[in-house]
């Protein structure tokens, strides 16, 4: 049989370094998923009261506002893996500075730092499989990565709970601690293996704010070209919005109105990753077969319906049923959203183009956290949940109608990738 006749073997969706890379997200957010759902109650065994929670996830959002893109051009600049590792350090003695925290003030130090290792990680996670994934399965190797992704929601609030109820929250702090260094190590490992960015042009990797200027403006016009960049961070806002508004109350409800244990909180979410880990995978399969667009407006949907659930719901299993139908929403629109987006940006401008989409119009969302606390202290506790059950229904238009690559979309990439190599070429 001839050579050409030989049946090609198809390659792993996942990449052995992208499953290594994907265990050590895996470990790392274990361990924020143990503290991170309790973290309004940590603060209130500190001395905090509800207004004070609100004030403090209101101020902690200053910090990202401009680290998160500043974050991704220093993924574009010094490389993916790199990034992470110097984040990973930073989230090291973010820990120490929860763990040492005496008071609920104290706590803005180690989020402060957290902050930084969000910033520095978070652009570099989509931008980093989105170059190791072909465009035509791309939706699908995310959806695999939310599949896989999704113990970390399944173990670490249960796990964190447990601790919590047992041991209490400075012990469960240093579990948490103990879990991240150990992904730290790792990625460190990896990045000291990691080529330079350009490394094939023999560029060597700088930091010039000249650079960063000029991705800034690249970016800034696909945003306001009024395309596909444009919708996306317009719903991404208003999802950024209404989440704000209510994820820092979440567990105070329940412990307050529901009357749930911290185990109890924990198991809410791990029923959440579950529902994630079933769902993840076929929805990127749907988003690559049937178009981003679709999977992305299911999503909003399903999330409208979860936030409904929750609102009229008076028993666990009615909260369980709205953290189900939640999972499925999140793994609808994640691997989509991350796909999409890895389309209508210029591979140079990925970490860059990632970090101003997950920072979320934060300027915008930055006072929600405290509003969304006097409207349930001076309002009633289902107020600001019933806003954001709004803004849900309200993202789903944009979505439908806008989310559709056109011609116009791709000048505007083309046009935005010639800016970047026409700086590149004057340096």
């Amino acid at each position: 049989m001839d050579e050409s006749e030989q049946p090609t073997q198809k390659a792993p969706l996942l990449s052995p370094v992208l499953r290594l890379f994907l265990l050590t997200m895996i470990l790392a957010n274990i361990a924020g998923a143990m503290y991170g759902g309790f973290l309004p109650l940590y603060l209130k065994s500190l001395g905090a009261d509800v207004a004070q929670i609100g004030l403090f996830f209101t101020i902690s959002q200053i910090i990202p506002l401009a680290l998160q893109i500043l974050g991704g051009w220093i993924s574009d600049s010094l490389g993916r893996l790199k990034s992470i590792a110097a984040g990973s350090v930073s989230g090291v003695v973010s820990y120490i500075a929860l763990i040492l925290a005496p008071t609920w003030g104290w706590v803005f130090l180690g989020e402060g730092l957290n902050a930084i290792t969000r910033s520095l990680v978070g652009p570099s996670f989509g931008a980093y499989i989105a170059e190791e994934s072909q465009e035509d399965n791309r939706a699908k190797v995310y959806g695999l990565v939310d599949t896989f992704y999704t113990v970390v929601a399944i173990v670490g609030p249960p796990f964190g709970g447990f601790l919590v109820d047992r041991y209490g929250f400075k012990t469960m702090l240093m579990v948490a601690a103990s879990i991240y260094s150990v992904a730290t190590v790792i990625r460190v490992q990896m990045a000291r293996k990691a080529k330079h960015p350009g490394a094939e042009d023999g560029k060597k990797p700088s930091l010039q704010l000249k650079a960063l200027k000029v991705n800034l403006s690249a970016i800034f016009g696909l945003v306001v070209a009024g395309g596909v960049m444009t919708w996306i961070v317009v719903t991404d806002g208003i999802r950024d919005i209404s989440s704000s508004l209510i994820n820092s109350l979440v567990p105070v409800y329940l412990e307050g109105i529901a009357n749930m244990s911290a185990q109890q909180i924990g198991w809410l979410t791990s029923i959440l990753g579950i529902a994630m880990m079933i769902t993840s995978y076929p929805a990127g399969h749907l988003a690559d077969r049937r178009g981003e667009r679709l999977a992305i407006a299911l999503g909003f949907v399903l999330q409208s319906i979860a936030s409904f659930i929750f609102i009229k719901s008076a028993s666990f299993f009615g909260y369980a049923v709205t953290y189900f139908l939640l999972g499925m929403g999140f793994s609808l629109m994640s691997p989509a959203y991350q796909s999409l987006l890895s389309k209508v940006l210029p591979q140079r401008l990925r970490g860059t183009g990632f970090g101003l989409v997950h920072s979320g119009l934060g300027l915008f969302s930055l006072p929600a956290p405290a509003i969304g606390a006097k409207l349930y202290e001076n309002i009633s506790p289902t107020t600001p949940f019933w806003i954001s059950f709004g803004a849900s229904v309200l993202a789903i238009f944009p979505v439908v109608f806008k989310f559709k690559p056109t011609d116009k979309d791709r000048e505007q990439i083309e046009k935005a990738e010639a800016k970047v190599d026409q700086a590149g070429e004057t340096d």
